[in-house]
């Protein structure tokens, strides 16, 4: 199983509207896709600067699915998260294997 990891620090003057649009549309949206199986979000415990750092963790069966996603739906996705939020977020991405 491959978990793709998305890290996020929000700025906190937009963080409870941030994090209910992904409950309730941006993750859907990204789970209606097919490739993944299930997800969680994780607040990371660790004292920012500026904002608040999330994980959301979407795990897949394996990395074709992964690049399926990658290649046919993440560039829309991405655009939808940034033409909505701009400069209040920033976000990296990393790849886990569950073994």
């Amino acid at each position: 199983m491959i978990i793709y990891n998305v890290t996020v620090n929000i700025d906190n003057d937009v963080r409870e509207e941030w994090l209910q649009w992904m409950k309730e549309e941006h993750i859907p949206d990204v789970m209606n896709t097919g490739y993944f199986t299930e997800y969680r979000i994780c607040r990371v415990l660790v004292e920012e600067e500026q904002g608040t750092t999330y994980s959301i963790q979407y795990t897949c069966a394996n990395m074709k699915d992964l690049e399926d996603y990658k290649s046919k739906h993440a560039p829309r996705l991405q655009k939808e998260v940034a033409d909505k939020y701009g400069d209040k977020l920033v976000a990296f991405r990393t790849l886990l294997e569950v073994i």
